[in-house]
Protein backbone atom coordinates (compact mmCIF):
# COMPACT_ATOMS: atom_id res chain seq x y z
CA UNK A 1 0.00 0.00 0.00
CA UNK A 2 1.51 3.45 -0.92
CA UNK A 3 0.30 7.10 -0.10
CA UNK A 4 0.63 10.42 -1.49
CA UNK A 5 3.25 13.40 -0.21
CA UNK A 6 3.16 16.78 -1.52
CA UNK A 7 4.42 16.94 -4.98
CA UNK A 8 7.06 20.04 -5.69
CA UNK A 9 6.15 23.23 -6.63
CA UNK A 10 4.71 23.49 -10.33
CA UNK A 11 4.11 26.66 -12.46
CA UNK A 12 1.15 28.56 -11.36
CA UNK A 13 -0.01 28.41 -14.99
CA UNK A 14 0.14 24.56 -14.77
CA UNK A 15 -1.34 24.30 -11.46
CA UNK A 16 -4.29 26.48 -12.99
CA UNK A 17 -4.96 23.82 -15.38
CA UNK A 18 -5.06 21.45 -12.89
CA UNK A 19 -7.60 23.17 -10.95
CA UNK A 20 -9.51 23.33 -14.01
CA UNK A 21 -8.66 20.05 -14.94
CA UNK A 22 -10.21 18.55 -11.51
CA UNK A 23 -13.18 21.13 -10.95
CA UNK A 24 -14.51 20.02 -14.29
CA UNK A 25 -14.80 16.68 -13.32
CA UNK A 26 -16.35 17.75 -9.84
CA UNK A 27 -18.63 19.80 -12.17
CA UNK A 28 -19.88 16.96 -13.98
CA UNK A 29 -20.19 14.56 -11.01
CA UNK A 30 -22.40 16.84 -9.06
CA UNK A 31 -24.49 18.17 -12.45
CA UNK A 32 -25.56 14.38 -12.47
CA UNK A 33 -27.20 14.57 -9.03
CA UNK A 34 -29.93 17.04 -10.19
CA UNK A 35 -29.56 16.99 -14.23
CA UNK A 36 -31.64 13.52 -13.69
CA UNK A 37 -34.47 15.40 -11.77
CA UNK A 38 -35.95 17.54 -14.21
CA UNK A 39 -35.99 14.75 -16.79
CA UNK A 40 -37.75 12.45 -15.10
CA UNK A 41 -41.18 12.91 -16.69
CA UNK A 42 -39.92 11.87 -20.33
CA UNK A 43 -37.87 8.91 -18.61
CA UNK A 44 -41.12 7.71 -17.09
CA UNK A 45 -43.01 7.85 -20.58
CA UNK A 46 -40.55 6.49 -22.52
CA UNK A 47 -39.35 3.53 -20.51
CA UNK A 48 -42.28 2.71 -18.92
CA UNK A 49 -41.13 3.17 -15.23
CA UNK A 50 -43.04 2.97 -12.45
CA UNK A 51 -42.76 5.22 -9.39
CA UNK A 52 -40.61 3.70 -7.55
CA UNK A 53 -38.47 2.64 -10.28
CA UNK A 54 -37.71 5.85 -11.67
CA UNK A 55 -37.02 7.21 -7.71
CA UNK A 56 -34.33 4.57 -7.88
CA UNK A 57 -33.04 6.14 -11.33
CA UNK A 58 -33.12 9.60 -9.73
CA UNK A 59 -31.80 8.42 -6.06
CA UNK A 60 -29.25 5.43 -6.60
CA UNK A 61 -26.40 7.53 -8.29
CA UNK A 62 -26.86 9.44 -4.78
CA UNK A 63 -26.83 6.66 -2.26
CA UNK A 64 -23.98 5.02 -3.99
CA UNK A 65 -22.06 8.22 -4.53
CA UNK A 66 -22.33 9.02 -0.59
CA UNK A 67 -21.81 5.79 0.96
CA UNK A 68 -18.42 5.10 -1.26
CA UNK A 69 -17.15 9.06 -0.46
CA UNK A 70 -14.92 8.13 2.66
CA UNK A 71 -13.70 4.67 0.47
CA UNK A 72 -12.76 6.88 -2.91
CA UNK A 73 -10.66 9.20 -0.17
CA UNK A 74 -8.99 6.33 1.39
CA UNK A 75 -8.46 4.51 -1.89
CA UNK A 76 -6.64 7.61 -2.85
CA UNK A 77 -4.28 7.84 -0.59
CA UNK A 78 -3.52 4.11 -0.51
CA UNK A 79 -2.89 3.96 -4.15
CA UNK A 80 -2.59 7.59 -5.42
CA UNK A 81 -4.85 10.34 -6.17
CA UNK A 82 -4.03 10.82 -9.51
CA UNK A 83 -4.39 6.85 -10.66
CA UNK A 84 -7.77 7.27 -8.85
CA UNK A 85 -9.21 10.19 -10.18
CA UNK A 86 -8.39 8.64 -13.86
CA UNK A 87 -10.10 5.65 -12.63
CA UNK A 88 -13.47 7.54 -11.34
CA UNK A 89 -13.54 9.57 -14.43
CA UNK A 90 -13.00 6.81 -16.41
CA UNK A 91 -15.82 4.96 -15.09
CA UNK A 92 -17.75 7.58 -14.58
CA UNK A 93 -17.97 8.47 -18.35
CA UNK A 94 -18.50 4.68 -19.56
CA UNK A 95 -21.19 4.39 -17.52
CA UNK A 96 -22.65 7.91 -18.68
CA UNK A 97 -22.55 5.91 -22.18
CA UNK A 98 -24.26 3.12 -20.87
CA UNK A 99 -27.04 5.23 -19.35
CA UNK A 100 -27.51 7.24 -22.58
CA UNK A 101 -27.75 4.15 -24.20
CA UNK A 102 -30.04 2.29 -21.82
CA UNK A 103 -32.88 0.35 -23.20
CA UNK A 104 -34.99 -0.67 -19.80
CA UNK A 105 -35.29 0.64 -16.56
CA UNK A 106 -33.67 -2.01 -14.76
CA UNK A 107 -30.39 -1.27 -17.08
CA UNK A 108 -30.93 2.40 -16.30
CA UNK A 109 -30.98 1.93 -12.49
CA UNK A 110 -27.76 -0.44 -12.78
CA UNK A 111 -25.77 2.42 -15.31
CA UNK A 112 -26.69 4.65 -12.93
CA UNK A 113 -25.11 3.04 -9.79
CA UNK A 114 -22.26 2.42 -11.74
CA UNK A 115 -22.34 5.99 -12.47
CA UNK A 116 -22.34 7.03 -8.59
CA UNK A 117 -19.51 4.61 -7.61
CA UNK A 118 -17.24 6.23 -10.46
CA UNK A 119 -18.04 9.63 -9.22
CA UNK A 120 -17.07 8.23 -5.51
CA UNK A 121 -13.51 7.18 -6.74
CA UNK A 122 -13.13 10.66 -8.40
CA UNK A 123 -14.34 13.38 -6.29
CA UNK A 124 -12.33 13.12 -2.85
CA UNK A 125 -9.43 13.21 -4.66
CA UNK A 126 -9.86 16.75 -5.65
CA UNK A 127 -10.05 18.52 -2.27
CA UNK A 128 -6.85 15.99 -1.99
CA UNK A 129 -5.11 17.43 -4.83
CA UNK A 130 -6.30 20.45 -4.13
CA UNK A 131 -4.45 20.06 -0.73
CA UNK A 132 -1.07 19.07 -1.68
CA UNK A 133 -0.87 21.65 -4.90
CA UNK A 134 -1.86 24.86 -2.91
CA UNK A 135 -0.83 26.71 -0.23
CA UNK A 136 -1.25 29.87 1.58
CA UNK A 137 -3.29 32.40 -0.35
CA UNK A 138 -3.94 30.43 -3.43
CA UNK A 139 -5.28 27.23 -1.68
CA UNK A 140 -7.56 30.14 -0.55
CA UNK A 141 -8.49 31.28 -3.98
CA UNK A 142 -8.63 27.15 -4.80
CA UNK A 143 -11.51 26.62 -2.20
CA UNK A 144 -13.11 29.72 -3.45
CA UNK A 145 -13.64 28.21 -6.96
CA UNK A 146 -14.31 24.82 -5.80
CA UNK A 147 -17.47 26.64 -3.79
CA UNK A 148 -18.60 28.37 -6.53
CA UNK A 149 -18.46 24.73 -8.75
CA UNK A 150 -20.16 23.27 -5.94
CA UNK A 151 -23.20 26.00 -6.38
CA UNK A 152 -23.16 26.53 -10.20
CA UNK A 153 -23.07 22.27 -11.42
CA UNK A 154 -26.34 21.84 -9.03
CA UNK A 155 -28.29 24.57 -10.83
CA UNK A 156 -26.64 24.22 -14.01
CA UNK A 157 -27.79 20.74 -13.75
CA UNK A 158 -31.70 21.68 -13.26
CA UNK A 159 -31.38 24.61 -16.22
CA UNK A 160 -29.25 21.89 -18.72
CA UNK A 161 -31.63 18.80 -17.67
CA UNK A 162 -34.63 21.40 -19.05
CA UNK A 163 -32.58 22.53 -22.17
CA UNK A 164 -31.66 19.05 -23.41
CA UNK A 165 -34.79 17.24 -22.63
CA UNK A 166 -36.69 19.95 -24.32
CA UNK A 167 -34.41 20.02 -27.47
CA UNK A 168 -35.47 16.98 -28.36
CA UNK A 169 -32.60 15.97 -30.15
CA UNK A 170 -32.96 13.72 -33.11
CA UNK A 171 -36.03 12.40 -31.06
CA UNK A 172 -33.39 11.14 -28.42
CA UNK A 173 -35.56 12.47 -25.51
CA UNK A 174 -33.88 12.64 -22.23
CA UNK A 175 -30.53 10.95 -23.33
CA UNK A 176 -28.30 13.68 -24.21
CA UNK A 177 -28.57 14.03 -20.58
CA UNK A 178 -26.10 11.40 -19.79
CA UNK A 179 -24.08 11.16 -23.32
CA UNK A 180 -23.47 14.81 -22.54
CA UNK A 181 -20.85 13.26 -20.49
CA UNK A 182 -18.33 11.39 -22.89
CA UNK A 183 -17.32 13.97 -24.78
CA UNK A 184 -16.21 16.01 -22.11
CA UNK A 185 -15.38 12.97 -19.85
CA UNK A 186 -12.81 11.81 -22.56
CA UNK A 187 -11.35 15.49 -23.10
CA UNK A 188 -11.07 15.70 -19.26
CA UNK A 189 -9.32 12.11 -19.56
CA UNK A 190 -6.66 13.05 -21.94
CA UNK A 191 -5.75 16.46 -20.04
CA UNK A 192 -5.59 14.80 -17.05
CA UNK A 193 -2.94 12.57 -17.92
CA UNK A 194 -0.44 15.03 -18.46
CA UNK A 195 -1.52 17.37 -16.31
CA UNK A 196 -2.07 15.68 -12.62
CA UNK A 197 1.08 14.97 -10.81
CA UNK A 198 2.33 11.74 -10.67
CA UNK A 199 1.80 9.18 -7.52
CA UNK A 200 4.80 9.48 -5.46
CA UNK A 201 4.86 6.54 -3.24
CA UNK A 202 5.52 6.51 0.22
CA UNK A 203 4.53 4.12 3.09
CA UNK A 204 1.65 4.05 4.51
CA UNK A 205 -1.22 2.83 6.34
CA UNK A 206 -3.08 -0.16 4.92
CA UNK A 207 -7.03 -0.05 4.10
CA UNK A 208 -9.23 -0.39 7.42
CA UNK A 209 -11.38 -2.96 6.22
CA UNK A 210 -13.30 -2.93 9.19
CA UNK A 211 -13.59 0.66 9.73
CA UNK A 212 -15.46 0.50 5.92
CA UNK A 213 -17.69 -2.20 6.79
CA UNK A 214 -19.01 -0.59 9.44
CA UNK A 215 -19.37 3.18 7.96
CA UNK A 216 -20.88 2.35 4.53
CA UNK A 217 -23.28 0.29 6.14
CA UNK A 218 -24.17 3.05 8.09
CA UNK A 219 -24.08 5.80 5.70
CA UNK A 220 -26.31 3.35 3.20
CA UNK A 221 -28.85 2.71 6.07
CA UNK A 222 -29.21 6.71 6.54
CA UNK A 223 -29.21 7.90 3.45
CA UNK A 224 -31.34 5.28 1.46
CA UNK A 225 -34.72 5.81 3.97
CA UNK A 226 -34.30 10.10 3.90
CA UNK A 227 -33.72 9.60 -0.39
CA UNK A 228 -37.17 7.34 -0.60
CA UNK A 229 -39.35 7.46 2.36
CA UNK A 230 -41.88 9.68 1.39
CA UNK A 231 -42.43 8.80 -1.72
CA UNK A 232 -42.74 4.90 -0.36
CA UNK A 233 -44.70 6.69 2.54
CA UNK A 234 -42.40 6.15 5.24
CA UNK A 235 -42.62 2.33 5.63
CA UNK A 236 -41.57 0.30 8.88
CA UNK A 237 -38.25 -0.88 7.59
CA UNK A 238 -37.56 3.03 6.49
CA UNK A 239 -37.54 3.60 10.18
CA UNK A 240 -35.28 0.26 11.27
CA UNK A 241 -32.89 1.09 8.52
CA UNK A 242 -32.38 4.67 10.67
CA UNK A 243 -32.72 2.99 13.72
CA UNK A 244 -29.38 0.79 12.48
CA UNK A 245 -27.46 3.35 10.77
CA UNK A 246 -27.16 4.80 14.01
CA UNK A 247 -26.11 1.44 15.33
CA UNK A 248 -23.67 1.01 12.94
CA UNK A 249 -22.59 5.16 13.95
CA UNK A 250 -22.35 4.42 17.62
CA UNK A 251 -20.22 1.31 16.94
CA UNK A 252 -17.59 3.14 14.46
CA UNK A 253 -15.53 4.62 17.13
CA UNK A 254 -15.40 0.92 18.83
CA UNK A 255 -14.07 -0.56 15.45
CA UNK A 256 -11.95 2.22 14.41
CA UNK A 257 -9.94 2.10 18.45
CA UNK A 258 -9.44 -1.68 17.41
CA UNK A 259 -7.91 -0.57 14.07
CA UNK A 260 -3.86 -0.74 13.15
CA UNK A 261 -4.85 1.88 10.21
CA UNK A 262 -8.38 3.49 11.74
CA UNK A 263 -10.37 4.75 8.60
CA UNK A 264 -10.48 8.66 10.28
CA UNK A 265 -7.24 8.58 12.23
CA UNK A 266 -8.42 10.34 15.72
CA UNK A 267 -5.51 13.12 14.90
CA UNK A 268 -7.40 14.06 11.67
CA UNK A 269 -10.81 14.15 13.81
CA UNK A 270 -9.28 16.46 16.63
CA UNK A 271 -7.18 18.73 13.88
CA UNK A 272 -8.47 22.57 15.19
CA UNK A 273 -11.27 23.21 14.09
CA UNK A 274 -12.23 20.54 11.87
CA UNK A 275 -15.48 18.68 13.69
CA UNK A 276 -16.88 22.11 14.39
CA UNK A 277 -16.48 22.92 10.69
CA UNK A 278 -17.44 19.75 9.52
CA UNK A 279 -20.78 20.16 11.57
CA UNK A 280 -21.39 23.77 10.50
CA UNK A 281 -20.93 22.30 6.70
CA UNK A 282 -23.58 20.03 7.28
CA UNK A 283 -26.33 22.15 8.31
CA UNK A 284 -25.21 25.04 5.30
CA UNK A 285 -25.72 22.39 2.65
CA UNK A 286 -28.67 20.84 4.23
CA UNK A 287 -30.10 24.55 4.46
CA UNK A 288 -29.32 25.77 1.03
CA UNK A 289 -30.40 22.55 -0.49
CA UNK A 290 -33.26 22.09 1.03
CA UNK A 291 -33.93 25.48 -0.03
CA UNK A 292 -33.08 24.90 -3.39
CA UNK A 293 -35.11 21.99 -3.87
CA UNK A 294 -38.77 23.11 -2.21
CA UNK A 295 -38.30 26.27 -4.41
CA UNK A 296 -38.17 24.21 -6.89
CA UNK A 297 -41.42 22.05 -6.50
CA UNK A 298 -42.66 25.99 -5.43
CA UNK A 299 -42.74 27.04 -8.43
CA UNK A 300 -43.33 24.25 -10.92
CA UNK A 301 -46.29 22.92 -8.25
CA UNK A 302 -47.39 25.99 -7.07
CA UNK A 303 -46.59 28.63 -9.89
CA UNK A 304 -46.84 26.18 -12.70
CA UNK A 305 -43.61 27.12 -14.24
CA UNK A 306 -42.23 24.45 -17.10
CA UNK A 307 -38.73 22.71 -15.70
CA UNK A 308 -36.81 24.82 -17.58
CA UNK A 309 -38.37 28.08 -16.12
CA UNK A 310 -37.94 26.76 -12.77
CA UNK A 311 -34.42 25.98 -13.36
CA UNK A 312 -33.91 29.03 -14.63
CA UNK A 313 -35.01 31.07 -11.65
CA UNK A 314 -31.77 29.80 -10.00
CA UNK A 315 -29.25 31.47 -12.28
CA UNK A 316 -28.75 34.64 -10.67
CA UNK A 317 -28.74 32.62 -6.89
CA UNK A 318 -26.16 30.62 -8.37
CA UNK A 319 -24.27 33.46 -9.90
CA UNK A 320 -24.69 35.18 -6.22
CA UNK A 321 -23.22 32.44 -4.96
CA UNK A 322 -20.47 32.24 -7.21
CA UNK A 323 -19.33 35.69 -7.17
CA UNK A 324 -19.19 35.52 -3.27
CA UNK A 325 -17.36 31.82 -3.13
CA UNK A 326 -14.37 33.74 -5.70
CA UNK A 327 -14.38 36.96 -3.97
CA UNK A 328 -14.54 36.51 0.17
CA UNK A 329 -10.58 36.01 0.10
CA UNK A 330 -10.41 39.60 -1.17
CA UNK A 331 -11.66 40.51 1.78
CA UNK A 332 -8.73 40.68 5.04
CA UNK A 333 -7.66 37.91 6.72
CA UNK A 334 -8.50 39.31 10.07
CA UNK A 335 -12.37 39.24 8.91
CA UNK A 336 -12.78 35.78 7.52
CA UNK A 337 -14.20 34.12 10.60
CA UNK A 338 -16.37 37.23 11.36
CA UNK A 339 -17.59 36.71 7.65
CA UNK A 340 -19.03 33.27 8.25
CA UNK A 341 -21.39 34.09 11.02
CA UNK A 342 -22.31 37.97 8.84
CA UNK A 343 -22.79 35.86 6.03
CA UNK A 344 -25.07 32.94 7.08
CA UNK A 345 -27.17 35.73 8.78
CA UNK A 346 -26.99 37.43 5.56
CA UNK A 347 -28.56 34.03 3.72
CA UNK A 348 -31.19 33.52 6.67
CA UNK A 349 -32.80 37.17 5.67
CA UNK A 350 -32.80 35.93 2.27
CA UNK A 351 -34.65 32.90 3.33
CA UNK A 352 -37.01 35.40 5.33
CA UNK A 353 -37.69 37.49 3.02
CA UNK A 354 -38.19 35.02 0.07
CA UNK A 355 -41.05 33.52 1.72
CA UNK A 356 -42.85 36.88 2.93
CA UNK A 357 -42.90 37.97 -0.88
CA UNK A 358 -43.64 34.35 -1.93
CA UNK A 359 -47.04 34.37 0.53
CA UNK A 360 -48.23 37.24 -2.16
CA UNK A 361 -48.36 34.28 -5.22
CA UNK A 362 -48.10 35.67 -8.86
CA UNK A 363 -45.31 34.88 -11.30
CA UNK A 364 -41.58 35.31 -9.83
CA UNK A 365 -40.97 38.49 -9.26
CA UNK A 366 -37.77 41.13 -9.12
CA UNK A 367 -38.18 40.82 -5.30
CA UNK A 368 -38.45 37.07 -5.37
CA UNK A 369 -35.52 36.92 -7.50
CA UNK A 370 -33.56 39.56 -5.18
CA UNK A 371 -34.34 37.63 -1.91
CA UNK A 372 -32.84 34.29 -3.37
CA UNK A 373 -29.79 36.68 -4.66
CA UNK A 374 -29.60 37.67 -0.86
CA UNK A 375 -29.41 34.18 -0.01
CA UNK A 376 -27.22 32.69 -2.55
CA UNK A 377 -24.59 35.59 -1.50
CA UNK A 378 -24.69 34.80 2.04
CA UNK A 379 -24.01 31.19 1.38
CA UNK A 380 -21.17 31.76 -0.52
CA UNK A 381 -19.39 34.15 1.92
CA UNK A 382 -19.50 31.80 4.91
CA UNK A 383 -19.12 28.32 2.56
CA UNK A 384 -15.73 29.12 1.15
CA UNK A 385 -13.77 30.64 4.49
CA UNK A 386 -15.67 28.02 6.73
CA UNK A 387 -13.81 25.03 4.31
CA UNK A 388 -10.82 26.70 4.08
CA UNK A 389 -10.63 26.74 8.15
CA UNK A 390 -11.77 23.07 8.64
CA UNK A 391 -8.50 22.09 6.58
CA UNK A 392 -6.19 24.58 7.12
CA UNK A 393 -4.88 22.98 10.24
CA UNK A 394 -4.71 18.94 8.34
CA UNK A 395 -1.32 18.37 7.13
CA UNK A 396 -0.47 16.73 3.58
CA UNK A 397 -0.27 13.36 5.23
CA UNK A 398 -3.61 13.72 6.34
CA UNK A 399 -5.16 15.30 3.25
CA UNK A 400 -6.84 12.41 1.75
CA UNK A 401 -8.65 11.21 4.84
CA UNK A 402 -9.71 14.99 6.23
CA UNK A 403 -10.96 15.29 2.29
CA UNK A 404 -12.84 12.17 2.15
CA UNK A 405 -14.66 13.62 5.25
CA UNK A 406 -15.70 16.78 4.45
CA UNK A 407 -17.13 15.71 0.98
CA UNK A 408 -19.42 13.05 2.71
CA UNK A 409 -20.26 15.48 5.17
CA UNK A 410 -20.84 18.20 2.06
CA UNK A 411 -23.11 15.05 0.55
CA UNK A 412 -24.84 13.85 3.75
CA UNK A 413 -25.96 17.66 4.06
CA UNK A 414 -27.87 17.89 0.99
CA UNK A 415 -28.94 14.39 0.75
CA UNK A 416 -30.69 15.38 4.61
CA UNK A 417 -31.85 18.63 3.85
CA UNK A 418 -33.90 17.99 0.70
CA UNK A 419 -35.30 15.02 2.29
CA UNK A 420 -36.19 16.64 5.46
CA UNK A 421 -37.06 19.61 3.71
CA UNK A 422 -38.71 18.09 0.90
CA UNK A 423 -40.87 15.57 2.73
CA UNK A 424 -42.34 18.54 4.93
CA UNK A 425 -43.25 20.68 2.03
CA UNK A 426 -44.85 17.72 0.10
CA UNK A 427 -46.85 16.79 3.48
CA UNK A 428 -48.00 20.43 3.90
CA UNK A 429 -49.19 20.64 -0.04
CA UNK A 430 -49.79 16.93 -1.10
CA UNK A 431 -51.80 18.26 -4.16
CA UNK A 432 -49.72 19.80 -7.17
CA UNK A 433 -51.00 23.05 -8.73
CA UNK A 434 -52.61 24.67 -4.61
CA UNK A 435 -51.08 27.59 -4.40
CA UNK A 436 -52.28 28.79 -1.04
CA UNK A 437 -51.18 25.00 0.23
CA UNK A 438 -47.50 25.39 -1.51
CA UNK A 439 -46.56 28.80 0.03
CA UNK A 440 -47.32 28.33 3.38
CA UNK A 441 -45.27 25.19 2.89
CA UNK A 442 -42.62 27.15 1.05
CA UNK A 443 -43.01 29.24 4.17
CA UNK A 444 -42.30 26.80 7.13
CA UNK A 445 -39.43 25.19 5.01
CA UNK A 446 -37.92 28.58 4.84
CA UNK A 447 -38.34 28.92 8.28
CA UNK A 448 -36.71 25.65 9.32
CA UNK A 449 -33.75 26.28 6.91
CA UNK A 450 -33.64 29.73 8.61
CA UNK A 451 -32.79 27.99 11.80
CA UNK A 452 -30.32 25.34 10.34
CA UNK A 453 -28.04 28.91 9.15
CA UNK A 454 -28.31 29.82 12.33
CA UNK A 455 -27.07 26.54 14.00
CA UNK A 456 -24.39 27.49 11.74
CA UNK A 457 -23.33 30.35 13.55
CA UNK A 458 -21.02 28.34 15.90
CA UNK A 459 -18.86 28.59 13.46
CA UNK A 460 -17.56 32.18 15.27
CA UNK A 461 -15.29 29.34 17.64
CA UNK A 462 -13.05 28.35 14.72
CA UNK A 463 -9.57 28.65 14.84
CA UNK A 464 -8.18 30.91 12.83
CA UNK A 465 -6.54 29.65 9.36
CA UNK A 466 -2.87 29.52 9.08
Amino acid sequence: MTTLTAPPAAAPARTGLLLAVILTGQFMAILDATIVTVAAPSMRADLRASGAALQLVVAGYTIVYAVLLITGARLGRGYGHRRLFLTGLALFTAASLACGLAGTTGQLIAFRLVQGAGAALMVPQVLSLIQLTFDGPARARAFGVYSAVLSGAAVAGQVLGGVLTSADIAGTGWRPIFLVNVPLGLALLAAAVRLLPADRPAPGPGLDVPGLLTLSPAVLLLVVPLVLGHELGWPAWGWAMLAGSAVCFAALPLVQRRSAAPLMPPRVVRAPGLALAAGAIFLMMAGYAGFLFTIALYLQSGLGLSPLEAGLAFVLPALAFGAASLNWKRVPARLHRAMIPAGLAVSAAGYVLTAVIASGLGPVSVRFELAAVLSGAGMGLAFGPTLNAALAHVPPADAADASGLMATVTQLGQVAGIAALGTLYLSLAPTPGSPAAATAALATNLAVATLIAASALTTTLLPRPR
